[in-house]
């Protein structure tokens, strides 16, 4: 089974290099030059052929992308690889796809129901639809999220005062 690891971004430069919008928590394990990946839409496979940091971003290049006008036609392509490959799962580790549509639950009580998740550098965070209809955001983090059952689908949340309250 293929999982999205990255998004490719904006172009950076005229060589074909793009930023990255990084969809792993191991990005320098995952995406490793000379290694193939296929792609969403498809558009053939592409061959990593660097992969650097500058400041906060990643920037990838591919050996299928010359230059900054096919870098453009690609742009916003999602770039997957084989969840096989990828090794075992850690326990407390997930899918960013596999959380939405979790229903949220303090104590025992639902209060609503994960429609998105926004990968984030120091944390990712759920975008929580709230059973009054309302969206507010939950940092996922332990003391906040301590359990996640998504074969049962749900996860339990401690809020902090005022989290879910309607800005």
């Amino acid at each position: 089974m293929d999982t999205v690891i990255a998004r490719l971004g904006k172009p950076h430069g005229i060589k074909g290099e793009f930023t990255v919008e990084v969809r792993t928590d191991r990005p320098d394990e995952r995406l490793v030059p000379g290694q193939t990946y296929s792609t969403d839409p498809d558009i053939g496979e592409l061959t990593l052929t660097s992969a650097r940091w500058h400041r906060d971003r990643l920037l990838l290049t591919f050996d299928e992308v010359p230059d900054r006008n096919r870098a453009e036609e690609i742009r916003n392509t999602l770039i997957l690889s084989d969840q096989e490959e990828d090794g075992e799962v850690e326990d407390d580790a997930w899918y960013l796809e596999d959380l939405i549509g979790l229903r949220v639950l303090e104590g025992e009580t639902r209060v609503g129901e994960i429609v998105d998740v926004t990968n984030g550098t120091a944390q990712d965070l759920l975008h929580m639809k709230h059973v009054d209809g309302h969206q507010a955001l939950i940092p996922f983090v332990t003391e906040i999220v301590p359990e996640v059952d998504v074969e049962a689908g749900w996860i339990r949340v401690t809020p902090p005062a005022g989290l879910f309250d309607v800005s």
